[in-house]
């Protein structure tokens, strides 16, 4: 399975912020949106990824409020990022070794979405899913053999 199977299915709204726009204002989208990171883009460009972690830790150093802290002074600027062609088996190893919640996903320059480590639980979960329920009614299905099925019955009587 890839990013891109992930991307597919769960859509394409994505969430940025300017690394100069008030650390208050990032908190406020997040929680308004329900989301737990944002994208950091300057000119176009990923400059960073700023999570709830990175806000509190903010939050905290700075007596507990926003204050007048800025995004850039907080936001991860050298965040793990993948394609969508990266494998989501990679992808959780990157993500585990990083303790990495968000990834963006990037083509060349241009960010494509941002996944979660929920979204990479779950693909791998329903995954899985698929696979047992095809393997469940595979030997549902499987052919059973004339000269078992009477020795079968045979051993019944």
């Amino acid at each position: 399975m890839k990013v891109s199977d992930i991307l597919r299915v769960k859509g394409s709204t994505l969430f940025t912020i300017q690394p100069e726009q008030p650390l208050a204002q990032a908190a406020k989208t997040m929680s308004d949106h329900d989301i737990g990171s944002l994208v950091v883009m300057d000119h176009g460009d990923l400059v960073g990824m700023l999570t709830f972690r990175e806000v509190i830790r903010g939050a905290t150093h700075n007596g507990g409020s926003f204050g007048t802290l800025v995004v850039r002074t907080v936001m991860d600027d050298h965040p793990l990022t993948c394609t969508p062609d990266t494998d989501i088996d990679e992808v959780r190893r990157m993500m585990l070794s990083r303790h990495a919640r968000y990834m963006p996903v990037m083509t060349q320059r241009t960010l494509m979405g941002v996944i979660s480590f929920y979204d990479v639980a779950k693909a791998v979960v329903d995954g899985q899913d698929f696979e047992n329920r095809m393997l469940k009614a595979y030997i549902r299905d499987w052919p059973v053999e004339e000269g078992a099925a009477a020795g079968e019955r045979q051993a019944l009587l």
